[in-house]
């Protein structure tokens, strides 16, 4: 009997996870992109911020991917913390409807035509046409696996009732609520979905083993409820532990929001005025049938209840959350790219607002090469976590300032303008491989303290004049960019040669190195790695410098393309 509640349980937990995970694929490749074009432009006001969350979150199922997107449009510079903040208040209302769907069984037993529904999706998605369609399908073997899971839950969970140490056990919660919210927040941490930890309580009810009395069912039931909405935004924080600053300040902000509404709410349980409200408003009369449907109105009130408290106070959350987590200088030199839409009608201003944006970029790009030189020379990796950071940046401002050129070069634009847009929209390009050859030099860097390996004194004397030969080349290219100084460019043009002599002379010197054995061969590969690379950003910068010098006209000069570039 024992055994076959715990295999029940077990693997019905297992098939509604599973099931929930390939259905929110499913509606993530469907509705993904849509939903991304729904969060970008329709954020603007917190209200309607928090409607595209909870819309957002109800349509994909799962309130992690909103939270994923909206980081994602913070770190672009598309939103505000704000703004997200606000959509990730509406994801929590969207994540309830899971528990809307689990109450559901009880009225239309869903349950049963759960294969059927497995047996059409997989036809679906085997003989699918399109992409879509077979997304359609996998949605449908999600949805019919999720139930499947829900009724092995609900039979597996059905022994527990007839266990009267189960029961008391349960019951003593009844009186000790604070103790209920811990238990639902480690349950939601360990199974690491609340949509799953909600469920599960939904089936102890339904299948009584929290008694047959069912108004102290009910307030048995939403104390662990509102433990499940901390679980998952601890789960959330361990998540963003990897992530970037914003991310963890949305992180940190749904922990702030969620704790601090259990924290009032639970004086309502407490007093027994939650359950009481959570009967009046719940249609049907509470009993075995509607026990599920009650759990997910307690569910739902909470999070409605909060969103409304707190979206006054959203800007008072921010301050908070920026004071938990402050902004760096690096955060600060990363600032969002900022291209005035409105200049575009006048092109020659739009055409100068976007040489400074690339001004930016190329120091950026020049700060992530000496991170990355700096890296590989005092086997520091806090230097490489920097790199990969400000190549992100370098590929979203590629981005940002590639279509607002692209944008302006649909304008009527003067011949000065015309001739000058091109050359500008390869300098940008040019820097964004610049900050691809500082990743590769990251990644060399990485092998080389992974495996231990140091160059020699002779190595690192010749890595150190490479790093101020490419540091000087990247000043000149800068002042050139910034003043209009042609000067300057020419000189780095002498910068460039300079790198091309001493990739030839130190490939050659370090083969001699590695024939005397004063150098190991691995060494040797990693060095020769690091100088083709600086030799590369080198040829980029000549690209720019011979724009320079041409007034941002070729002037029938090709730009240089390295090989491999």
């Amino acid at each position: 009997m024992i055994k076959e509640m715990i295999f029940g349980a077990l693997g019905g937990l297992g098939l509604f996870l599973y099931g929930m995970g390939l259905m929110s694929d499913g509606l993530k490749k469907v509705a993904g992109q849509k939903m991304k074009g729904l969060l970008e432009t329709l954020t603007k006001h917190r209200v309607i911020g928090v409607l595209v969350g909870t819309i957002t979150t109800a349509l994909i199922q799962s309130s992690s991917a909103t939270t994923v997107m909206t980081v994602g449009f913070v770190n672009a510079g598309l939103l505000t913390l704000k703004q997200a903040l606000s959509v990730v208040l509406g994801a929590n209302i969207g994540t309830t409807i899971t528990a809307g769907l689990v109450s559901a069984l009880a009225i239309f037993k869903i349950t049963d035509f759960a294969l059927p529904i497995v047996g059409v999706g997989f036809i679906i998605s085997i003989l699918g046409k399109t992409q879509k369609t077979r997304s359609i399908g996998q949605i449908m073997i999600g949805f019919g696996i999720l139930f499947l899971g829900i009724d092995f839950m609900k039979d597996g969970f059905g022994g527990l009732k007839s266990s009267d140490k189960v029961l008391e056990t349960l019951k003593w919660f009844a009186d000790k609520p604070i103790l209920a919210v811990l238990a639902g927040t480690i349950i939601t941490m360990l199974l690491q979905s609340s949509s799953a930890s909600i469920a599960m309580i939904q089936m102890l009810a339904f299948s009584g083993a929290f008694g047959t009395d069912w108004p102290l069912v009910l307030k048995i039931a939403i104390p662990f409820i509102l433990g499940d909405n901390i679980g998952t935004t601890i789960t959330a924080q361990i998540a963003a532990l990897q992530s970037s600053r914003n991310a963890k300040r949305a992180a940190m902000g749904h922990t702030f929001f969620n704790v601090i509404g259990v924290m009032y709410m639970i004086v309502l349980v407490y007093f027994g005025v939650y359950d009481k409200i959570v009967i009046y408003i719940t249609p049907g009369e509470l009993n075995q049938d509607t026990i599920m449907r009650y759990i997910f109105f307690s569910h739902l009130l909470f999070n409605v209840f909060n969103v409304i408290i707190f979206i006054p106070f959203i800007t008072v959350l921010e301050t908070v959350v920026m004071k938990i987590i402050p902004v760096t200088e690096a955060e600060r030199l990363q600032k969002p790219v900022v291209l005035e839409k409105h200049l575009l009608d006048t092109p020659v201003i739009a055409l100068e607002q976007a040489e400074r944006e690339i001004v930016r970029m190329a120091k950026m790009a020049q700060r992530a090469v000496r991170r990355a030189i700096n890296g590989i020379l005092t086997d520091d990796k806090k230097e490489l976590a920097i790199v990969y950071e400000r190549e992100d940046f370098i590929d979203m401002q590629q981005m940002e300032i590639t279509s607002y050129l692209t944008t302006l070069s649909r304008r009527v634009l003067s011949d000065e303008v015309s001739i000058e847009l091109p050359v500008l929209l390869h300098a940008v390009n040019d820097l964004e491989r610049v900050g691809d050859h500082a990743v590769n030099i990251a990644e060399v860097a990485q092998r080389k303290i992974d495996n231990k390996i140091k160059f020699s004194d002779s190595a690192m004397a010749e890595a150190e004049q490479l790093r101020k030969e490419i540091e000087q080349m990247f000043d000149r290219v800068i002042v050139s960019f910034e003043d209009g100084d042609t000067d300057q460019s020419k000189l780095a043009l002498k910068n460039e040669a300079n790198l091309n002599r001493m990739q030839m002379e130190f490939r050659r010197s370090h083969v001699d190195r590695m024939s005397s054995g004063l150098c190991p061969a691995e060494a040797g590969l990693i060095f020769i790695d690091l100088v083709d690379n600086v030799e590369k950003i080198g040829d980029h910068l000549t690209n720019i410098s011979q724009a320079m010098i041409g007034g941002l006209h070729w002037d029938g000069v090709k730009p240089k393309i390295s090989k491999e570039s």
